[in-house]
This record gives structure tokens, sequence and C-alpha cells, in this order.
């Protein structure tokens, strides 16, 4: 099993340079035999909060035809975030793209101070899938802030957990250390997608990272790149790889 953190630097509010962005590191990762690609937290249309709305996609949205393309022309998943519009309501979300053209959603279940004024939270869309007979489960930014929510992803039987955030300079600390707790809590492998550019007017840490399921850091990237971090397990143990951007 090979899986990827994508770490970008998204221009704000501007959908199709994004998701050229997406394009090109979903080929890349594909060349690299990934069998799945997390993008940080609404990665699409970068973070945002006033805007959302303007940006706000759509369950079926058809801006997201190319990436099922690409899902199914090299057989991998794809985690991508936006804010997603359901029954009327805005959610930070992201769309899990399957290679069998199926797609679900993700919502973010726990907000920051402040996202509750833009967003609602939702418990009902909490998808789990099954790569290579492990099951993987999400979570968005301030979701890895509560502890309940790992701790729901183990009932969950879950194998590796994924978190797909914005987190800046003065918070990435804080997740290295929980995110290290809850896997080896939880012995769970733990996969960190986070931006490396500026979104929403403020700075981002970079520093995607993974967690083997004894609490071990395994690869991080720097604050600074763009490019995917490689995951890739064999036997009871994982290698990781930087391709830089």
């Amino acid at each position: 099993m090979i899986l990827a953190a994508a770490q970008t630097k998204p221009k704000r509010g501007n959908i199709a340079s994004n998701l050229l962005d997406h394009y090109r590191l979903v080929e890349l990762a594909a060349q690299n035999g990934v069998q799945l690609i997390a993008f940080p937290e609404m990665s699409i249309t970068g973070y945002e909060r006033e805007n959302a709305m303007d940006l706000a996609f759509a369950e079926d949205d058809y801006r997201i035809d190319h990436l099922k393309d690409l899902a199914t022309d090299y057989n991998i998943t794809i985690i991508a975030g936006a804010p997603i519009l359901i029954e009327n309501q805005l959610f930070i979300g992201e769309f899990i793209i399957s290679p069998n053209d199926s797609v679900s959603i993700y919502t973010k279940q726990f907000l920051h101070e402040g996202e509750d004024d833009f967003f609602q939270s939702s418990f009902d869309n909490n998808p789990v899938i099954t790569i290579e007979d492990q099951n993987i489960s999400f979570a968005i930014c301030a979701d890895i802030d509560n502890p309940k929510h790992p701790e729901n992803a183990s009932k969950n039987n879950a194998d590796i957990y994924i978190a797909s955030i914005f987190f800046s300079p003065n918070g990435i600390s804080s997740a290295y250390r929980d995110l290290q707790n809850y896997a080896q809590k939880h012995e769970m492998n733990v996969l960190m997608s986070n931006f490396s550019g500026e979104s929403w007017g403020s700075p981002s840490a970079g520093q995607s990272a993974f967690w083997n399921n004894k609490g071990e850091l395994i690869g991080q990237m720097n604050e600074s790149d763009s490019g995917l971090l490689l995951i890739e397990k064999q036997n009871d143990s994982w290698l990781t790889k930087v391709i830089i951007d």
C-alpha cells in the first residue's frame, strides 16, 4: 500500500488554478504507485469563511468531474476539500473520490471558534473506506482538537486516520503532539496533510507528516515546500519519501 499527503500552496478563491494543482499532484502520485492521495482542508478553494458560500460546491458538482476521471484512470482514491452545500446548509467538507466512479462526502464534525458563524457541523457524513484490508477514516482540522474524534474512529476499527488540516506555525506543535498521542493510544496509523502557503490571509505551517500505529514519526515535509509525502507499507513497517513539486 502506498499513500500520499499532498502539501499545497492554494491561490485564494482561485478554483481553476487550485484544481490544476490537484490534477498535477494526482498524476505525480499515480506515477509513484500511490493508491490514495489526501489534500489539506478546503484544498480546492483554499481555507475560507466569509467567502465560502460564494465558492461552495454542490454534492454532485461538475467541477470535480476531472478528478473523478483521474481516480478511475489511475485507480487512485482522491481526498479533496471544499465548502460543500448539502440540503441548503454549508459544511466544511471533503470529497472522497473512489476509482469506481463513486463519491462520498465527509463533513467536519467539530468547528473552530468563529466557523459556526458560516458553517454547520455534522456527524452524519462520516464514511470509512477500505484499501487492501486497511480501514481508513477521515478528519478535518479542528476535529483533531477533540479527543472524541479519533476515539470514535478507533471504535469504527480504523487502521489509518487521515487528517486534512490548515494549521498555522503557532498551532502545528499542538497538532503534532495530539496526532502522535492518538496514533499511540489508539494504535492507528496517522497521515496529516497541511498547506505550506498562505491561506485566508494567514501563513500555514506545512510539515505534513505520518505516524505509525506505535506513535513513531516516520516521515514529514518541511514548512515551505509543496509536493508529496509518500508512505509505503511493507509488511509491518512503513517507508517514506518526499517529492518536491
